[in-house]
């Protein structure tokens, strides 16, 4: 393959920090079982693609207990593969995607490599893009840098040449450039754009807000069967878990559960992650429920985002709207009393 990929984790999301505080947003979950960059990662296999980079940025350990050695990809390879790239604590964290700075850090990375092209993108995207197609349009058109838009939306994804990003590398201080998005938005001479037009499933997620509708989106089965292609699936980490149990009492109404739950309570329009317990007579309705989280016996949640290990002690009533659904951070426990 001519074609290699850099994964820029390290873009930090302000509407994203509720649930950015301990990971990436690379790892944020999504649609019960997987996590965002998952769906970044399968496309990049899906294209053929097999010597791929990853460049985090602080906190990255969940990111790295998810991805690994990059095996549920099958990335884990003597040749090529995956490799993590973080960068020193003064290059971490950038707005836009493919900064220079975290890139020229690991120079070596890119001298090594055997690819003639890369496609540099980020984690936040949820997409189908088929980045070999990309290629090809690239190529087709001479430009040197080449953008994947949809209508009048960018993808944040960019193929340039090898040799045309390390020079960029020796240049982009004098030239006043930050990015590869930077360099593309200002359309710097003496450089040429193309762009790729992409059609099928497009989720951006850069806030709060279009975190809980996209996920929730998912929950229309012909949004769900647009993302989930048969010829294309999306691979995540797996985990030997059970299936959930449904005891005696428990309603469940169109809603995502992933595997290794309990259910007593009600369950409506919900997503409901890995391991999750909701009690008797609790009552979960337009909510995310992210892994490993209790709600205990009585309680009505309505609008929330439930972080990872979130436990809600029996009685409590949380009741967010549409527009903005109660955030519950990782771990935290929350008591009757402090609900009022």
């Amino acid at each position: 393959m001519r074609l290699m990929a850099i994964v820029d984790a390290s873009v930090r999301m302000p509407g994203l920090e509720e649930l950015t505080m301990y990971r990436t947003a690379a790892s944020i979950p999504f649609g019960g079982r997987y996590r965002l960059i998952d769906f970044t990662l399968s496309n990049v296999v899906n294209s053929g693609i097999n010597s791929v980079g990853i460049f985090p940025t602080n906190p990255f350990v969940s990111l790295l207990d998810h991805v690994g050695m990059g095996k549920s990809w099958d990335l884990d390879r003597r040749k090529d593969g995956l490799f993590l790239l973080p960068p020193t604590h003064k290059n971490g964290g950038h707005l836009t995607v493919g900064a220079f700075a975290p890139l020229e850090e690991h120079r070596s990375f890119f001298l090594k490599s055997r690819q003639e092209h890369i496609v540099i993108t980020n984690s936040f995207t949820v997409s189908q893009i088929k980045y070999h197609k990309m290629l090809d349009a690239h190529i087709k058109s001479g430009a040197d840098i080449t953008e994947a838009v949809s209508g009048d939306r960018s993808l944040k994804s960019y193929i340039i040449s090898r040799k045309l990003l390390l020079e960029l590398l020796d240049v982009y201080k004098e030239k006043r450039i930050i990015s590869v998005e930077d360099l593309v938005n200002l359309k710097k001479k003496p450089y040429t754009y193309g762009r790729f037009e992409y059609e099928g499933y497009l989720a951006v997620i850069d806030s709060v807000q279009s975190y809980f509708n996209e996920s929730l989106a998912l929950l229309d089965v012909s949004r769900w069967n647009d993302l989930f292609l048969h010829e294309c699936p999306i691979y995540t980490k797996v985990k030997d878990e059970p299936p959930t149990r449904y005891l005696k009492g428990s309603l469940v109404k169109r809603a995502l559960l992933a595997n290794g739950g309990t259910i007593e309570g009600t369950v409506t329009e919900s997503i409901i992650g890995r391991a999750v317990e909701i009690r008797k007579n609790a009552k979960v309705d337009h909510c995310i429920i992210m892994q490993k989280c209790v709600i205990g016996e009585g309680c009505d949640l309505s609008y929330v985002i439930a972080d990872k290990d979130v436990h809600i002690e029996p009685g409590v009533i949380l009741h967010g709207t549409k527009e903005n659904p109660v955030v519950l951070r990782k771990g935290e426990r929350v008591l009757k009393e402090d609900v009022g």
